[in-house]
């Protein structure tokens, strides 16, 4: 079944989904996550929680709790795993197929896509079109 496979969240995703921004999620997209999930396979990259770290430091995400309280209630969501940074994806991230930009929390992500074998969700103009140039997979 095509939804047996992860989904790894973008890092604007995972932000929305545990903020309750609802109106970025299609009917679609919302049974997506919760099947991800009831299986124990929606993941969140851990350069995710970097971005979100330098989200907060720089002013333009504001907490009512501290950030290191915020990630840890947000990563005890049920059904969401941690995608750790393996050597495979540190490697992987520097030797993408085709023309990827320089980001390199975009490029951890893509990596993190292609060697979990998850399909990502994600609104980011740049991964997506590298998703459709068949070099990672899209929700």
């Amino acid at each position: 079944m095509h939804d047996a496979k992860p989904v790894l969240l973008d890092t604007h995703y995972w932000i929305w989904m545990q903020v309750g921004a609802s109106q970025h999620f299609t009917p679609k997209i919302l049974r997506i996550i919760e099947q991800a999930a009831a299986a124990g396979k929606l993941l969140v990259s851990v350069i995710s929680i970097w971005e979100f770290g330098m989200l907060e430091a720089k002013g333009r995400i504001q907490l009512l709790i501290p950030c290191d309280a915020w990630i840890e209630k947000a990563l005890a969501t049920p059904g969401l795993n941690l995608a750790p940074l393996t050597v495979e994806i540190a490697l992987e991230s520097s030797r993408l197929p085709g023309n990827f930009h320089g980001d390199p929390a975009d490029r951890i992500i893509a990596a993190t896509v292609r060697t979990t074998g998850a399909r990502l969700l994600t609104g980011d103009q740049k991964l997506i079109e590298y998703g459709r140039q068949r070099h990672l997979s899209l929700v």
